[in-house]
């Protein structure tokens, strides 16, 4: 009998499908179009983009713009790639432009699913921004759709790293930008670090379609991007702390595998202590516990996770000399990022590798905030369905199924599950030979580096040819995915998350036709699809009779959209295909999350060694282990996000004054209301109100005018005139320092004097904003302590941090006005600059003099007399002069010749 809720679905079809159906009235008027749109000339389709621009400058929607923006952009990339969008690929992009994340599976074409909405968006004007998973991709997507994009008469650019400063300026300027999101968020930091509004690269965050959603937005969104400066050296420190660990047992930490964390216990801290004060590190009267101990204890700690909680070749590898991270979700090195808090030097420490500075944090942001900062978002991955509570809780993003093109025909095998990780691979090598003897393509999904290379030399043993993608072969990485469903092809990939590189049956068209276009950028790239597609036909025929890809897991990851992406790289577009995952209870996440029960229940069927449980119900009870992680590891982003926040709300103010200063022609008068303020606070203090002449500290004002307004002026004299107040001194005070401002105003000439505030402003603003995230940083660190007083630690956090942040705009006031009040007169300025021009000049002459005797030695030692041209031998007029001097012969003792 069927329950109430699956009857209603078979009646009213479930929301996915009524949202789907919302599309079909619009794909019908895409399609109604076409024949229009075919007859159009190429020159037709870019005039086209101009009207359709010019209506949305003049106020028509971009709904009602949509059926003819499509049809436009289909017909464009038919011409361009040889390419026709299907209708589902069609819904795909609708539901992109509304603001949601499609999810579609691997191979139906996220990647030209992406210029519809990205094209129709960019007829504001206002810049389309899509954010793929690395540099590779961005530059690939960028060149391959940028024919489309041309064809429509629009710009196409792309964002990389060490990009020349005027290339990235002009990507920026282009109507659709490709990036990474690292870059995305880095160069939001870089702008907001920027002195002038014409250095600023980013525009308007008008639109962003984030491919790879789920890996951008959710795994990657676990680190905040830091922009920072080296600190002072602490190399000594951390090697000495790592020769301790080794010493440690197991009485003296508790380890938790479920959280990752690591702890001392109370052995463990006495036997520190002791080694500590034995090394020199801590003083003999001092323990691990006073206040002043704060810093060694942090140290130590890093020490100890360094040890037992980041393991080598799975974690991070170590590659020419520097410890590089992997991620643990696409299994790619992350170049260029660190571990904060001192735990990627504890790391070097442990692996002997050069340890580099501590940093200290400039600037940063989470990609939750990032993302959150433009006016409409949008996704594509092929598994967000897992995680659509956390999408539109965070990011208001709905998840809408798009159906595929053709039905799915892959088989999904129970998982099989064994007693030991050895039996498990045995069983592995023994599935892979039984489908390679009939030359099935084999994609093996392992979880780390150490398990892909264990298993490729049992491969080797048993003489089968494979390929290996791992971390050490980031560089090959297209090539070897879209080799993967050639005929007999056996590929080991550690999580194939996101590789953004489809495995074609037969091998990857788009990739051959790609290729075959650079090497002949004027071919018709229809005629050479065809081409290729018949050279491909032969081979495609042979893999689908064996039965097309197979995948085989090693292991299931804590995260079902990671083996759900494995799983979809087998049947795209209705290929047959299977896939199987094959565990054992020696794995992680069977270890950590309950497998003594099964280990019972293994027991109690009396398996026999080799042998393997094969059940839907251990499938059921496995997903369930995953949900509970997934679920943890949400409020765990959840709560980081909130601490977040509210340095966010902190950030858009800074950043959003900071975009006022550059855009304001004359800063004179917020300058001169921070000198008012600064002013009535100092008589405030000194001159309390309400308070009798014999209470005041004249001489305290007087000093504090001298050093923060650098003004010379008789307070005491003006205190003790009769009918002399508060409001008398205030007076006199803000007309002395105007006047004082006003004359070094006009010394340096106005057009000076606002390009002096402006940068004095912006210099005072950017140092106390970095000092203002270190606090926070310390604050947030120590904050989860006062849980044990019963107080909420995010409510402390933002009652402490909002004080804190009215502290640093008071000192922001009075440091500026300082600043200001001791600039130099011009004459000082100028007496400074010739004092440096004639110390410069001094060091110079010092140099010269130096390689002049160095010159003279040389030129003894080699018998060189300069009065004797026969000593000199017969140098070329290019070759080094032999007196030694360095200088070409011809500029030297040549030109006398």
């Amino acid at each position: 009998m069927l329950g109430i809720g699956t009857l209603a679905r078979k009646v009213f079809g479930t929301p996915n499908d009524r949202l789907i159906k919302t599309t079909r009235p619009l794909v019908e008027k895409i399609n109604a179009l076409e024949p229009e749109f075919e007859k159009l000339s190429d020159e037709g389709i870019k005039d086209k983009t101009e009207a359709l621009a010019k209506r949305a400058l003049e106020g028509e929607s971009l709904d009602d713009l949509l059926p003819e923006a499509f049809a436009n952009c289909r017909e464009a990339a038919r011409r361009a790639l040889g390419l026709r969008a299907f209708d589902v690929q069609l819904m795909g992009g609708i539901f992109l432009h509304q603001g949601n994340i499609s999810e579609m599976k691997t191979g139906e074409g996220k990647t030209l699913v992406a210029t519809f909405p990205a094209y129709l968006n960019a007829l504001t004007g206002k810049g389309v921004h899509i954010v793929t998973v690395n540099d590779y991709l961005a530059k690939r997507d960028a060149e391959w759709m940028s024919n489309v994009y041309g064809a429509l008469g629009l710009t196409t650019g792309v964002v990389y790293p060490q990009q020349p400063e005027g290339e990235k300026l002009a990507a920026y300027r282009c109507d659709v930008t490709y990036a990474t999101n690292n870059e995305l968020g880095f160069d939001y930091l870089r702008d907001n670090m920027k002195a002038e509004l014409s250095q600023m690269a980013q525009r308007d965050h008008n639109f962003a379609i984030v491919d790879e959603v789920d890996s951008i937005l959710i795994d990657e969104a676990r680190t905040p991007l830091i922009i920072s400066g080296p600190a002072q050296d602490r190399s000594d420190l951390y090697q000495t702390i790592d020769k301790l660990i080794p010493f440690l047992t197991d009485e003296h930490y508790t380890l938790d595998e479920k959280t990752r964390n690591v702890t001392f216990t109370e052995e463990g801290n006495d036997f520190l202590e002791n080694r500590l004060q034995a090394e020199g590190i801590l003083p003999e009267d001092q323990s691990l516990y006073d206040p002043e101990s704060t810093t060694i204890v942090h140290h130590v700690n890093q020490g100890l996770k360094a040890h037992k909680l980041f393991q080598k070749d799975k974690d991070y590898i170590v590659r020419n000399g520097d410890v590089m991270l992997i991620d643990e979700f696409t299994g790619r090195m992350m170049a260029g990022r660190r571990l904060s808090d001192g735990l990627h030097q504890a790391i070097e420490a442990k692996e002997n590798v050069k340890i580099q500075p501590e940093n200290v944090t400039l600037a940063s942001v989470t990609f939750q905030n990032y993302f959150r900062l433009y006016d409409k978002l949008a996704g594509m991955t092929g598994t967000a369905t897992t995680e659509a509570e956390e999408f539109n809780e965070i990011y208001g993003l709905g998840v809408v199924e798009v159906p595929t093109n053709k039905p799915v025909l892959r088989v999904d095998e129970n998982d099989q599950v064994y007693r030991t990780a050895k039996e498990k691979f045995d069983g592995v090598l023994t599935a892979i030979q039984e489908a390679h003897a009939k030359q099935q393509p084999i994609l093996v999904g392992t979880t780390s580096i150490e398990k892909s290379e264990l298993l490729s030399k049992m491969l080797t043993d048993a003489d089968i040819t494979h390929n290996v993608l791992n971390a050490r072969q980031h560089e090959q990485e297209a090539q070897i995915v879209a080799d993967a469903g050639k005929f007999g092809a056996v590929t080991i990939a550690t999580n194939m998350a996101g590789r953004g590189t489809d495995i074609q049956l037969g091998g990857n068209v788009e990739l051959k036709v790609l290729e075959a276009l650079a090497a002949d950028p004027d071919a018709d790239p229809a005629e050479l699809r065809k081409k290729i597609e018949a050279e491909h036909a032969d081979e495609k025929a042979k893999v689908l009779e064996a039965g097309g890809l197979y995948v085989l897991a090693t292991e299931r990851h804590e995260s079902r959209r990671i083996d759900n992406q494995l799983r979809g790289r087998s049947g795209r577009q209705g290929d047959p295909g299977r896939t199987s995952f094959f565990l054992s209870l020696e794995d992680d996440l069977m270890r950590i999350f309950g497998s003594e029960r099964l280990d019972k229940v293994l027991s109690t069927l009396g398996m026999k060694e080799g042998e393997a449980i094969v059940h839907p119900w251990v499938n059921k009870s496995l997903e369930k282990a995953q949900a509970k992680v997934e679920g943890r590891n949400f409020d765990i982003r959840k709560q980081l996000l909130k601490f977040d926040d509210v340095m966010n709300d902190q950030r858009k103010v800074i950043f959003a004054q900071r975009r006022e200063i550059m855009e304001a022609e004359d800063l004179s008068e917020i300058v001169e209301d921070m000198r008012h303020q600064v002013i009535d606070d100092l008589v405030d203090e000194y001159m309390p109100p309400k308070s009798y002449a014999d209470q005041w500290n004249t001489e305290g004002l007087q000093e504090a005018t001298t050093g923060q307004l650098g003004l010379d002026v008789p307070v005491a004299d003006w205190a003790a005139e009769e009918g002399a107040d508060n409001d008398v001194i205030r007076e006199r005070l803000e007309k002395s320092a105007d006047e004082a401002m006003a004359s070094k105003a006009a010394e340096y000439g106005p057009e000076n004097m606002r390009s002096i505030e402006k940068q004095v402003l912006l210099q005072t603003i950017d140092s106390k904003w970095r000092d203002h995230m270190l606090t926070l940083e310390h604050l947030r660190s120590v904050v989860g302590f006062r849980s044990y007083a019963q107080r909420d630690p995010l409510n402390e956090y933002k009652g402490e941090s909002f004080q804190l942040f009215e502290s640093l705009l008071d000192t922001l006031r009075s440091e500026v006005t300082q600043k200001l009040a001791q600039l130099p007169s011009r004459e000082e300025l100028e007496q400074q600059q010739q004092a440096y021009l004639q110390q410069v000049m001094a060091q110079q002459q010092a140099v010269q003099a130096q390689a002049a005797a160095s010159a003279n030695n040389t030129a003894e030692a080699n018998g060189f007399d300069e009065s004797n041209p026969e000593t000199w031998g017969d140098p070329g007029r290019n070759d080094t002069c032999p007196c030694g001097s360095g200088k070409k012969f011809k500029h030297c003792h040549g030109s006398l010749v």
